[in-house]
């Protein structure tokens, strides 16, 4: 006993040892960077970048908020409004220091509906392009914008969702080889959700500020999200929760990781109304309430042989749909690309192994033995659902 405490404990000398390592390679840096390795060179021209994060339009009144992602700090000198130079103010300082960021106030009179090219020019003469595409004023926080959003998200996550939930009783009518398919049709609905969700992900990190690595953070929201359900669904099994229990377990992970991809929703079709793009925003809407109605039916999938109380169906119900109400807040009033990316790689991560955890039942069920080509037929079908979908409202 005592042997296995001691190698348990960590000693100074053993912290010591780890630190030698990281100590030594400081000092190696430190020696590059004032020798510079006896190269002479220097930069042709100063290395800047400029990250736009937002633009807000207010009546008579254009603010822009940016990051400073390049290696040193930045002083914003000028700045040209169609091809007008224009008196401007920053805050904190117009000096941004590296990672920082700060918000650019400029005094004009845009008109609504028309477009205008900023330009920013660092006291290098580098020009950072600003477009605003369409101008319209920007959503603010008060109650009835709140309200609109928040009702733009119950559209989009919980009204299709409870809706699926509907089936519940017609379907538990069907036999076990139709149940059997239901779950094969959950695990294809839920696998095309997750490549276009990565997908998805993968386009929006180009947006990401360099420094923030986007397709890291896709990397950190899938991979860290899996290992965190895996280890849920472990530890259910490990106080052993099996039939009715186990599968409404895995109903309740199913709506949660089904939750995250509809935030990522939200996020996407806030963003689109506050940038002014109302039909696009409109669009994502009404694809997505037509959509999401097959989610409703993959919550309900593992449950369909036991009876599930009012109370369940809502909360799962609500833990699917709610988060796109989240989203729209979100991607309403402080849209950033950074939180979308991020968020897509967690719905991504979740989906896939909500959908593991679908075929860890099924292997785990006599009747797909039985039925082999049936598992195959409701795969293919749950991701041809969504395709055909797609092709209908893209």
């Amino acid at each position: 006993m005592t042997t296995q405490k001691s190698k348990n404990s960590i000693t100074g000398r053993t912290i010591m040892l780890l630190l030698l390592p990281v100590i030594l390679l400081a000092g190696i840096v430190a020696i590059f960077l004032n020798t510079n390795a006896g190269l002479d060179f220097d930069a042709p021209a100063p290395v800047e970048s400029l990250s736009v994060e937002r633009t807000i339009l207010t009546r008579h009144h254009i603010e822009i908020k940016v990051r400073n992602t390049s290696p040193q700090a930045i002083n914003i000198a000028q700045l040209v409004v169609n091809d007008g130079v224009r008196p401007f103010t920053i805050e904190p300082d117009s000096t941004i220091a590296r990672l920082g960021t700060a918000s650019i106030h400029i005094d004009y009179g845009w008109v609504e509906g028309e477009a205008y090219s900023i330009t920013l020019f660092s006291s290098n003469a580098v020009a950072f392009p600003v477009e605003i595409p369409v101008a319209f004023e920007t959503p603010v926080p008060n109650f009835d914008n709140f309200l609109a959003f928040g009702l733009i998200g119950f559209y989009v996550g919980v009204v299709p969702i409870f809706l699926g939930l509907l089936w519940l009783p017609a379907l538990r009518q069907l036999g076990s080889k139709w149940i059997v398919f239901l779950l094969s049709l959950t695990i294809g609905l839920l696998l095309y959700l997750g490549v276009d969700t990565l997908a998805e992900a993968i386009e929006q990190s180009h947006l990401v500020p360099g420094p923030f690595q986007g397709l890291g953070l896709v990397a950190i929201g899938t991979v860290g999200i899996t290992i965190l359900l895996l280890a849920i669904s472990r530890r259910q099994a490990s106080i052993g929760e099996k039939g009715a229990k186990k599968r409404r377990s895995i109903a309740y992970i199913i709506a949660l990781g089904i939750g995250l991809h509809n935030l990522g929703e939200g996020l996407a079709i806030g963003a689109a109304y506050t940038l002014g793009e109302i039909a696009l925003g409109t669009f994502l809407v009404v694809g997505f309430i037509i959509q999401n109605i097959t989610e409703g039916l993959g919550i309900i999938a593992p449950v369909l042989r036991d009876k599930p109380t009012l109370r369940d169906l809502t909360y799962m119900g609500l833990l699917g749909g709610a988060p796109a109400i989240a989203g729209a807040w979100i991607g309403g009033f402080t849209p950033s690309p950074t939180l979308a990316v991020l968020f897509l790689g967690i719905g991504t991560g979740a989906i896939f192994e909500v959908a593991y955890e679908i075929l860890l039942l099924l292997i785990e069920d006599k009747d797909m033995e039985k039925a082999p080509y049936t598992v195959f037929a409701g795969v293919l079908s749950g991701m041809l659902v969504l395709w055909v979908t797609g092709l209908i409202i893209k």
